[in-house]
């Protein structure tokens, strides 16, 4: 079981970093459609049914923590 908890935080924190450096992509260029399109797809990774799997940590939550710590950085 620990190995399987292992990758499932794995998952997560990969899914983390690919979040937030796909916001900051998009605040860069925010006419990319390539980008949105990733931020579109990560945010319904967070909320579905494979997450939840994965982890009890609500997905709105950590997407809303993630943009408040970029929104601190850019201050």
């Amino acid at each position: 079981m620990e190995l399987y908890e292992s990758l499932a935080n794995a998952i997560i924190v990969q899914a983390v970093k690919d979040y937030r450096e796909a916001l900051q992509r998009l605040d860069r260029h925010p006419e990319k459609n390539d980008y949105k399109a990733e931020v579109k797809s990560l945010e319904r990774f967070f909320c579905s049914g494979w997450y939840q799997i994965l982890t009890d940590l609500d997905g709105n939550l950590l997407m809303r923590k993630v943009r408040e710590k970029l929104e601190v950085a850019c201050l």
